[in-house]
Order: structure tokens, then sequence, then C-alpha cells
């Protein structure tokens, strides 16, 4: 026997069973986002190595270990996409999509990093990542948070909790930077092999570590939030009264970093706990520098990243429940039975019903399967019902009589 192949560690197949509950949160988001007037891109799942390296930044969890690198023929790196802002904003450079002004983004898809793999993160995961590109004001920081909010309000997701910080402009950064270092330098005997390599690469990211060891020296550190500049605090004061203004509850957390090199002033994060330990489900901010990073001319932008499969465990764990049941299971026998059938059905999906054809087989089994399918009604055509030119209604749920019927009374009976 040939030995049987197997999906990838880290990257895994959604069962039928599974998909409606996908199928509800990519609803929700196309129609909120569609409200708020972000438009869809696609861009491709592979990409030249330097663009994530340049716009991620080399000092980096994701482009030191997690990246998917190969030389594809002609010997170019390639990388699959750890994730999507790099890429649309590649994407609007080489098209110039900006030219007629700001612009409003979203795209969703797999992403992939090489990691443990674990509740909530795999290999290969999916994000919808949204970006307003060209927007300066702290307005569009605003926006986007509370159209988390209204998405997590739809999908029935309750507890999320919003963490917001600045991590200011570029000469805050660099102040905070020596500032950083000299600070864990003294503390040199605590910081882990992890935080020793990164002490002069990316001092910022120390302040992200879960190392018990670390936390007396992390919660001593100079913070970035005390000394940003007056144009960067005023930005984020801006937010927080758009924010108020909007009712959306916050905790100012002065620690919150995100892992990626292109941010500045304004990052955000939802978290929620009821998936285990406290666990981001959706996080972004502003990067107002990273088009000039990736050879573009200097434009405000601001997004975030929403994984959907942590979304979707908040979703069970909040007890949201999605189904894909047809309205009618149309049970037949005979040949003549089989074609009334098929005319019927098609005739129901014109109205937009789903229903779902019998495949032959005695009457008994075909009930199962129409009561196994979650029908709302089945529908039998056997001989007498043939001669008829009737058909039997039965109503799977929900109680109510069985009763026969002409074809076009049983249409007008299934709402």
């Amino acid at each position: 026997m040939s030995t049987k192949i197997q999906a990838i560690r880290g990257m895994e197949d959604v069962l039928p069973d599974a998909s409606p509950l996908w199928e509800r949160l990519e609803d929700a988001c196309r129609a909120i986002f569609r409200q708020y007037g972000y438009r869809n891109i696609r861009t491709p799942v592979v990409e030249y190595t330097p663009l994530f390296v340049r716009g991620i930044g080399e000092a980096t969890d994701i482009v030191e270990k997690e990246m998917y690198v190969f030389d594809d023929r002609n010997g170019e790196s390639l990388a699959l996409r750890p994730e999507a802002t790099a890429g649309i904003v590649r994407a609007a450079i080489e098209h110039n999509f900006l030219y007629n002004g700001p612009m409003r983004v979203w795209t969703s898809g797999p992403m992939f990093r090489y990691e443990r793999p674990q509740k909530g993160r795999q290999r290969e995961f999916h994000q919808f990542d949204v970006e307003a590109l060209g927007f300066a004001g702290p307005d569009v920081d605003a926006e986007q948070i509370v159209m988390l909010a209204r998405l997590w309000k739809e999908l029935g997701i309750t507890g999320a909790e919003l963490h917001v910080n600045s991590i200011g402009d570029a000469a805050d950064r660099k102040a905070h930077r020596a500032e950083l270092i000299a600070h864990f330098e003294k503390h040199a005997a605590v910081l882990d092999e992890d935080a020793r390599r990164r002490l002069h690469a990316n001092p910022l990211r120390l302040l992200d570590s879960k190392n018990p060891a670390m936390r007396q020296a992390i919660e001593s550190a100079p913070r970035l939030l005390d000394q940003v500049g007056d144009a960067a605090a005023e930005h984020f004061e801006s937010l927080k009264v758009l924010l108020d203004a909007a009712g959306i509850r916050y905790t100012v957390n002065p620690r919150l970093v995100r892992g990626l090199d292109y941010y500045n002033r304004t990052v955000f994060e939802w978290v929620t706990d009821r998936i285990g330990a406290q666990s981001t489900i959706a996080g972004g901010g502003r990067y107002d520098a990273l088009f000039e990073q990736l050879g573009g001319k200097a434009t405000p932008a601001c997004g975030f990243g929403m994984g959907m499969e942590r979304v979707l465990l908040t979703m069970q764990a909040c007890d949201v429940q999605a189904f894909d049941e047809p309205d009618v299971f149309v049970v037949h026998s005979g040949e003549g039975a089989e074609v009334m059938a098929w005319k019927l059905a098609e005739d129901w999906r014109d109205q937009g019903k789903r229903v779902v054809l019998g495949s032959g087989g005695s009457f008994k089994s075909q009930m199962k399967k129409a009561d196994a399918s979650g029908a709302k009604f089945a529908v039998i055509i056997g001989e007498s019902e043939l001669s008829a030119r009737q058909v039997t209604l039965k109503p799977l749920r929900g109680g109510g009589e069985q009763r026969t019927l002409g074809p076009s009374e049983a249409l007008m009976e299934v709402r």
C-alpha cells in the first residue's frame, strides 16, 4: 500500500462543517468594511524577499526566524507573505493608485509564518487586512478602531478590550532607543539570549518580552509615551477625544509595541481572554514612513490586521453559531419522479431557496439524510404523488402537519 499523504503540520483543512462560521465572519467583514468605504484589493501570496526585509525590519522575529523563503529557478529570493501591509504598499507605489487622492482598501487571505503551531496560531493562517492610505489625521485611526468595535457587535463577540498607545515619531524613537539601551545594559544579568541579541538592533522589542525574569527591568524602563514630541502627543490626544465621543472604552498601555518596525504614533490592539491567556484578535496602527522605505513618496497611512482563526475561536467561546442547512430536501423514487424532483428543485432555486436533491435509494434512507441535513422541509415525490401530479410536504423542524399539495402550492409554502 502507498503511504497516505497528510497536510503539512500547521497548515489545516477547513472542513464543510466548520465553514459556516468562517463564512459568517467573512460576510460580516465585507459588509462592514463596505459601509466605511473600504474597497477590496488582492495582492500576490509570493513577493520578492527584500520587500519584507525592508518593510518589516531585519531585527524582527518574522524576518529572522519565521519567513518561508526560497530561491526560484532564476536564483531570485522569494518569500511567502508573512503579512499583507508591505504588499499593499508595494502595489500602491507600483501602480500609482493614489494619484487621485487617498484610498481605503482591504484584503484577506492566507499568510505564512514558520513557528510552533498552537491554538489560534498556525503556520498558514488567515487574515483580514485593512489599510487607509494617504490619510494623516487621527480621525482615520479612530475610524478603524470604531469599525472593529462595530464588527465585534455584529459577530456577537463580547468582552474584547482595546489597548492604545503612541510610539511617537522617528526622532522620538531615536532618543528613546538610546535611553532603552542604557537602561537594559544596567540590567544585563536578567536579559535572556533573545533580549541580548536584540538590545542594540531593536531595543523596543524588549518591552514586549514575556520572560518573567525581565518583568521588573521592563516595568522600570523609560516610557516612550512620556517623551513623545508635541506633534505625536497632539495626534494621540485627538485620537482619545474621538474614541471618547464614540463611546469606545480603552486602556492606555504605555508598554504596547507592535512587532513590526514600520509603525509610528498610534498603535492599538483588541485583546480578549476568552481563548486562554490574553490574546490579540486584531491590532495595528499608523505607519507614515513605510512608503518611503519601499521607494515611494512620503505618504501617511494607518491599518490593522485581524487573525481569522483567533476571531473564530473567540466567536465559539462567546457561543456564536452559524448554520448552512438547506431550506428543502427533495426525496424521490422512480424515473418519472426524479424528473419532477429536478424541475421542482430548480423552481425553488429560482426563488433563492437552498435545495438538496436526494440521490435515490429507499425512502427510509433518503428521509434519514433529509433529517440529518437540517432542512426545514422534506418534499416527497413517489409513485402516488407522481400519478396525481402532487408532492408531499413534510415539516422537519418546528412541528406542523404533513400535507399533499400541488407543486405550485408547495413552492408558496416554503418560506
